[in-house]
């Protein structure tokens, strides 16, 4: 007999192990992630489900009043060596903290079966207290129905492993003071929140003096079960079932023949409203026996036949999806970490708002240091985007500025020089030969490659590309300049008229300079730009931090650019001067080749003696008469003399002063201004900006927006619970 009966018990009895673990899943609020494994009792109002889980729990649920209607009850019982009920309230998945706090205080104590049943009506009451749920028909105040759930756990040795959730009964036509059309649509939504995944048995419960056909519940049951493969149907008051053909109906149903479903249909007789405490379940089953209701399967019938069922069900399925269930946790675990990752660090305190900046920062300014050395190994996102070589792209302009200085920055082209130049003079044509070599198409991408548009740099930057290459006539721009400025001078000129000629001579250095400084600012604002979106995926923080440090970085553009104009001005306002000994090295080549150029007409071939006493040309040196060097310049005016010394010393200075300012521009306006020194606009958004933020101005960049504060207190409060379903599915 003990075999007998611990072979019937294995046969549709779960793992009590497994069992225990989904409730307490279910306990934490883990169906609200995923879908656990469970029997949902569904019907009307008054289609019998009070009565029905009376029967299958000996739990005594107030029939008339429906109070635990008003929300989902979870009666969980399982095998125990000692009897008791433990009462506790799940906080719906929605409830505020304070709400919770408030449910999980409540816990009446471990009450014995006896204890339980006599004050259960009263237990109920103080659970809708406790939800908030409306008693007083007279009273607006309160809710109808609540998202909480009452936990009945009922343990005992003769109890068998069965877990059950009623929810409130569905129903169509408001009671006046008390449900309203809301709560209909609310009801109905619940219920379908419950039925509607693969892991759920249905318990439809139908009363069978109506017929199946127009039951909304199968109905509803249909939409998300089409094949009724997990709706059971619980027939309910076949007592009041009088009629011949009405019974044959209900009889058609439960074989199978009317409304079909997979798991088929149950008849219970239950007590009801009118039967007193002293109901004998035995004896009102003896209907059973009686026909037509003996013509159908033994096992169709009656509440113990119902639960054998509904134990070996909840088992199945428990089994069938325990491995399924691990794996939807553990990937919706990796989903919300992945998405809480995205939104990056938490920004919800002060700490955590300064912290997250100072992070960002630092990040900030090791791309800024590895830019500015070309130490583009380091970070990938050098190889991923170009514009982020920052000094390379500098170098380049700086390159590209400097042979166009050299080619174009000249008003007027300086007289071509004789080839007897000295070693400084080939070094600087090798120069420009260097710089002209350049791939045209590499230099234009480099220029048309910066973003012009950005409408901050307007009154900032200069646009302009365009330069012409240097006018002819030099001398007689030089002889009108010394005839319309020359004073009394005994066969020289006045300083000023060098000054003047400089500085007509240098009149493009402004815009040239101007256009190169507005390019690497350009370069530089791109870089930052860039650099701060790729850090900070955030757009909202990022268009903050933006904000936040955008006018110090334009007023630091404006900086780089008044230095520069400066040197333009220190080199073209002042007295040409230089102490630059290559100037008047310059200066006596440019004389000594005018000075040559003059008696190379008056010079001969040198002859030496050759064989048998003839003179014979032994050499290619010139020779030049003492008379004819003294008379070289008598045919000269004064003023043809005055302008070629003016050129000549304006070659040799224009020479010292460009190799002079083009270096200053780039180590004085770019280097020291604009890439390394402490005011560089590459340096505002710093940690050291970030520690001097007021509190106010760190919730307006770093705070987080009320959408990112939501969902990650969400995600937050997910992970949490999927952790600890993790512990439990693990164990």
């Amino acid at each position: 007999m003990a075999i007998d009966t611990l072979n019937r018990e294995s046969s549709h009895l779960a793992n009590p192990t497994l069992l225990r673990k989904i409730d307490e899943l279910r306990e934490k609020n883990i169906g609200q992630h995923v879908p656990l494994p469970q029997l949902v009792v569904v019907g009307d109002q008054s289609s019998g489900k009070s009565s029905l889980l009376e029967s299958l729990t000996n739990i005594p649920f107030p029939r008339n009043l429906e109070l635990c209607t008003r929300y989902a009850t979870q009666i969980t019982s399982r095998r125990d060596l000692h009897s008791q009920v433990d009462i506790t309230i799940i906080p719906g998945p929605h409830a505020s903290d304070a709400h919770r706090k408030h449910l999980e205080e409540y816990h009446p104590g471990m009450l014995s079966p006896e204890v339980f049943r006599v004050v259960f009506p009263r237990i109920i009451k103080e659970v809708n207290i406790r939800m908030g749920i409306r008693t007083d028909t007279s009273s607006s105040d309160g809710n109808v129905f609540s998202e909480d759930v009452l936990k009945v756990e009922i343990c005992g040795p003769n109890e068998d492993y069965l877990t059950l959730i009623d929810v409130p009964g569905i129903f169509r036509t408001p009671t006046e003071g008390i449900t309203t059309k809301k709560d209909i649509k609310l009801v109905q939504n619940m219920v379908k929140g419950y039925i509607k995944d693969k892991r759920t048995v249905i318990l439809a419960v139908l009363p069978s003096n109506v017929d199946p056909a127009t039951q909304e519940i199968l109905t509803l049951a249909e939409d998300y079960d089409k094949a009724g493969e997990r709706t059971l149907g619980v027939l309910t008051k076949p007592d009041l079932v009088t009629e011949l053909s009405a019974q044959a109906a209900v009889c058609n149903v439960v074989l199978g023949k009317k409304k079909p479903l997979a798991l088929g249909y149950y008849v219970i007789r239950n007590r009801g409203a009118d039967d007193d405490d002293n109901f004998d379940r035995l004896s009102v089953e003896q209907l059973f026996r009686e026909k037509p209701w003996s013509a159908l399967p033994a096992d169709r019938l009656g509440v113990q036949a119902l639960k054998t069922r509904l134990s070996e069900l909840l088992g199945q399925i428990t089994r069938r999806e325990f491995p399924e269930l691990r794996k939807d946790v553990k990937k919706q675990l990796i989903d919300c970490q992945r998405e809480l990752d995205s939104l990056g660090p938490a920004r919800q305190t002060e700490q955590e708002q300064r912290l997250f900046l100072s992070t960002v920062s630092r990040q900030f300014q090791e791309l800024v240091q590895a830019a500015l050395n070309a130490h583009y190994y380091s970070h990938s996102a050098f190889e991923e985007s170009g514009e982020l070589k920052l000094i390379t792209h500098v170098v380049n302009l700086t390159e590209r500025f400097n042979s166009d200085f050299d080619e174009k920055a000249q008003l007027r082209y300086f007289e071509p020089q004789s080839n007897n130049d000295t070693e400084e003079d080939a070094d600087d044509s090798e120069e420009v030969e260097e710089n002209t070599w350049a791939d045209v198409s590499a230099k234009q991408e480099l220029v048309d490659d910066v973003d012009l548009e950005d409408p901050v740099l307007e009154n900032i930057i200069t646009k302009d590309y365009d330069f012409d290459y240097p006018q002819d006539g030099i001398m007689d721009w030089l002889e009108g300049l010394y005839l319309r400025s020359r004073g009394v001078e005994l066969g020289t000129f006045g300083g000023a008229i060098l000054s003047s000629a400089f500085k007509e001579q240098s009149s493009k250095w402004e815009i040239m300079t101007k256009v190169y400084v507005s390019n690497v600012i350009i370069v530089i604002h791109r870089f930052m730009i860039i650099t701060l979106k790729m850090l900070c995926t955030d757009v909202r923080v990022h268009e903050e931090i933006w904000s936040s440090v955008l006018d110090e970085v334009l007023n630091r553009y404006r900086a780089a650019v008044d230095q520069a104009m400066f040197l333009v001005s220190i080199e073209r306002e002042k007295r040409p001067y230089t102490l630059n000994h290559y100037f008047n090295k310059k200066l006596q080549v440019s004389r000594g080749n005018r000075m040559a150029a003059m008696l190379k007409g008056k010079a001969r071939k040198e002859l030496q003696p050759g064989p048998f006493g003839k003179g014979v040309v032994t050499s290619e040196n010139l020779i030049v008469d003492l008379d004819s060097v003294r008379h070289s310049t008598t045919s000269k005016s004064n003023v043809e003399h005055i302008k070629e010394e003016i050129h000549d010393i304006l070659w040799s200075y224009y020479k010292v002063a460009r190799k002079r300012f083009v270096d200053n521009i780039y180590h004085q306006a770019i280097d020291h201004c604009l890439l390394t020194g402490p005011m560089s606009p590459l340096a505002v958004f710093s940690q050291e900006w970030v520690i001097k933020l007021e509190a106010e101005q760190l919730e307006t960049i770093a705070g987080e927006s009320p959408t990112t504060k939501e969902r990650r207190t969400t995600l937050v409060k997910k992970i949490h619970d999927l952790e600890v379903a993790m512990r439990i599915l693990r164990h």
